[in-house]
């Protein structure tokens, strides 16, 4: 059931391009020829587009599949496909202007109404992949195309992953049951423990499985192998939560040394150029920010004050910044102003007493962070970068994480790598130092502006953000 679901997805989602790229060419027509509102241009019949729209048919499903826009993804940001989808149109309605120019020497197609097509085809295709995500999800939830998972261990990353899957049944997976290296209890979090490692090969036979997660990051490679080598006969997926390592690794590169084999797992991307590639960026955009934001920002200090009169609009706590330094970050105000009076330092909980009116909203939305658009204009922290910690904090887990400190290479940012992932507040430390580390070592301007759009969306649906 769930291979033939996902056929059914594959062909829908093709159906979805080719209907996008119809409506866009009929369209594109009547803006331009019918609309008058880009000038006046003599007619042409719509059948003479037929040949450019067939062409295009054609064309751009093959050239999708390349950009890798038809393979069914479970989750991920929109961002990266709406950027492949703009990259294959474009490569398409090239080829098709240049292929119909050559066909058709002796008819002059209007370049105008191709400009439309291709920007009304970008458009309808984004809200195709939309509908049909969203359409897929849902009929995951009720078990159609869903994948039959085996997790292999029981502890805390085990059931994060199984919490994953419970919390997000559109992605459209089902934990059949766990395995574990010895004989234990009969269930684990509420699902069956179906066996052993030692039999994994024939539990995924048994149990008709179509994917095994391997939630023990500390197996042996010669663990993992064997794993592999018993699963190898079926058609199985196979995934591994990785270790720290794994993860700041996770863009390994071959290079040599005059012949030498070398494996770089530690490249550096925010160096020299890029460094004043960021800053421009950092400088341009939070001034823009500041000035489109500002009615906004005074609206919201007025709110701050008329809900908690007794305390100052803006309230500066001392973070770690670039090389250690410290630096006073700025936000709104969001906790009476004796809110640590009594406690010292702590971490901020769901449901906070501390928090004022306002301030539950400003903190569920991040509003709050607003004003650090300041602290970008002045140098102290960047759009995008490790979130800052207060020194206390910092001191606790430089101790106790392996290369913690090195987030402080670089400047701090409002928002980060780790935050767009879920990665805020309470959460594993350990975990966000290393998306933090992968940040910094694959750095680009795409990845900033993935980051940025990202943030966007993140905050409305961020149970981490209060």
């Amino acid at each position: 059931m769930r291979k033939s679901a996902n056929v059914y997805f594959s062909v829908a989602l093709v159906a979805i391009d080719i209907i996008a790229l119809i409506v866009s060419y009929y369209l594109g027509y009547r803006v331009r020829f019918e609309s008058n509102v880009f000038g006046v241009q003599e007619m042409q019949p719509f059948g003479v587009y037929l040949g450019p729209l067939a062409l295009q048919v054609i064309l751009t499903p093959p050239i999708f599949a390349m950009h890798g826009l038809y393979k069914l993804k479970r989750s991920g940001s929109w961002v990266d496909p709406a950027y492949s989808a703009f990259a294959a149109l474009s490569v398409a309605t090239l080829v098709v202007m240049a292929v119909s120019a050559i066909i058709s020497r002796d008819f002059g197609y209007s370049r105008m109404m191709l400009a439309f097509v291709w920007l009304l085809s970008l458009i309808f295709v984004l809200i195709g992949r939309v509908v049909h995500s969203r359409v897929q999800s849902f009929l995951r939830a009720l078990d159609i195309g869903q994948y039959r998972v085996l997790i292999v261990g029981t502890d805390d990353i085990a059931k994060m992953i199984l919490d994953k899957m419970r919390h997000s049944p559109g992605l459209g997976y089902r934990a059949v049951g766990f395995v574990t290296e010895e004989p234990g209890p009969a269930s684990v979090f509420g699902v069956p423990v179906v066996g052993t490692v030692e039999n994994v090969g024939t539990l995924v036979k048994e149990y008709r499985i179509d994917e095994v997660i391997v939630a023990i990051p500390t197996l042996s490679r010669k663990q993992l192998l064997d794993i592999v080598a018993k699963c190898q006969k079926q058609n199985v997926n196979i995934r591994c939560y990785p270790d720290l390592f794994q993860i700041m690794a996770s863009e390994v590169s071959i290079s040599d040394l005059d012949g030498l084999p070398l494996v770089t797992v530690r490249d550096v991307a925010l160096k020299g150029w890029n460094l004043a590639i960021k800053r421009w960026v950092d400088l341009v955009f939070s001034a823009a920010g500041l000035v489109v934001l500002s009615p906004f920002l005074l609206f919201l200090a007025f709110l701050v004050k008329l809900t908690s009169p007794e305390g100052s609009v803006f309230y500066t706590q001392e973070r770690v910044g670039l090389d250690g330094k410290p630096f006073q970050i700025f936000k709104f105000r969001s906790m009476r102003p004796d809110a640590e009076g009594d406690t010292g330092p702590v971490w901020a909980k769901r449901g906070d007493d501390r928090t004022t009116r306002i301030g539950r909203v400003l903190r569920r939305y991040s509003f709050d962070e607003l004003p650090q658009l300041m602290n970008v204009l002045i140098g102290e922290m960047s759009l995008v970068g490790p979130r800052p910690e207060r020194p206390h904090f910092v001191e606790q887990f430089k101790q106790t994480v392996p290369r913690y400190f090195e987030r402080h290479n670089e400047k701090a940012g409002i928002t980060g790598w780790a935050q767009v992932n879920g990665l805020r507040g309470n959460t594993s430390i350990e975990e966000r130092t290393a998306y933090d580390l992968w940040y910094v070592e694959n750095w680009t301007l795409w990845l900033d502006f993935k980051i940025l759009v990202q943030s966007l969306f993140v905050i409305f649906r961020d149970k981490n953000a209060y």
